[in-house]
């Protein structure tokens, strides 16, 4: 080995060296997702609180790009858990292979494909601070960083490299560790235009999930926002679905009434928590894996839940032609709205 390549080992040896924090800390990132969902507990039961598949439901409402995606899964909840399998199985690979330093450049790619996943989700959730944002584009960073150090000398890469032939060695370098063969200028401008792309997607993803870079700032994750659509009256029935799409994604919202008032505000039909809570299960369709159901003393609505809700009441045909207002209303106190036209 020349006194180039000498050096050039030697720097590659200590920028994994110096990166090794960061490499332990990314590699656990991900392998304990693994290690929670199934070690710890099994939360890849469908059946189950806590199931992975409904975690994911979570990010559809205001997910960046890859929402049809998401929105075909949570529909399709077999091929769902498939998915959520899956996408475990490679966690846990990825989150091993970082940890153990073993093809460290092609695991860092792999980082940076879930970071951006991650980031494109579920990028807007986080109650007190920017929590699933950050976590998504630090993994980039960090990922995109990998790739260019390796593992260094505390990484199995090392230790296979001491076993290859100089042609092999060569080969093995684009998939582990050890000096990167990419001509300088290359590597320069490879270096500078990814680290441009990152920081654009940082820039981009915090003002569109927050208003972080300009305007006023808004956080998705803090009150419940539910989406009414659909909304018919008959002599028979009131129907309406309800999509739950901001709000907190550890509970859902707990509908504690729903009302139907006339155009000049005077009530005339409710139903009170009471009432909800004995709210037949038949009389309501969802959607996805995330489900609208009866608790103890309202109908909980969780975040990225969609179901149409039918009401049979003889009430109903004792109302007058004319523009009703359906209101729903929140334990928290929140309200919404939507007008209904009975002609």
């Amino acid at each position: 080995m020349g006194t180039n390549q000498r050096e050039y080992s030697q720097l590659y040896r200590l920028s994994g060296l110096f990166t090794l924090a960061l490499r332990l800390v990314v590699g656990w990132t991900y392998f304990s997702a693994f290690w929670r969902r199934l070690i710890l507990e099994n939360k890849l039961d469908p059946n189950i609180p806590g199931y992975i598949g409904e975690k994911f439901n979570h990010f559809l409402p205001n997910a960046l790009g890859i929402k049809p995606m998401i929105e075909y899964l949570v529909s399709n909840p077999d091929i769902l858990w498939w998915a959520m399998l899956v996408f475990t199985v490679i966690e846990a690979i990825v989150g091993l292979f970082i940890l153990l330093g073993l093809a460290t450049r092609l695991m860092s790619l792999a980082v940076m494909a879930l970071a951006t996943g991650i980031l494109l989700g579920s990028g807007w959730l986080g109650t007190t601070c920017l929590d699933e944002w950050q976590i998504g584009i630090l993994g980039m960073a960090t990922g995109f960083t990998l790739f260019f150090t390796g593992g260094g000398e505390y990484a199995l890469d090392h230790l296979i490299q001491k076993r290859l032939s100089s042609t092999g060695l060569t080969l093995y370098s684009w998939i582990g560790s050890g000096i990167l063969p990419m001509n300088i200028i290359l590597m320069k401008r490879l270096a500078l235009g990814g680290t441009a792309l990152i920081f654009s997607m940082t820039l981009l993803t915090n003002q569109y999930f927050h208003n972080g870079v300009w305007g006023t700032l808004h956080n998705k994750s803090v009150k419940p926002v539910v989406e009414i659509s659909e909304a018919e009256l008959t002599d028979k029935s009131l129907s309406f679905t309800v999509y739950r799409v901001e709000g907190v994604d550890v509970y859902g919202s707990f509908l504690i009434g729903i009302q139907l008032n006339n155009i000049d505000g005077e009530l005339v039909w409710k139903k009170n928590g009471e009432d909800l809570s004995r709210f037949p299960k038949f009389a309501i369709d969802n959607y996805y894996v995330a489900k609208v159901a009866v608790g103890a003393h309202s109908l909980l609505i969780p975040l990225g839940s969609k179901a149409k809700l039918t009401i049979q009441d003889e009430r109903f045909h004792l109302l007058d032609k004319g523009t009703y207002v359906l209101v729903l209303t929140d334990i928290s106190g929140i309200t919404w709205s939507r007008q209904i036209v009975v002609d």
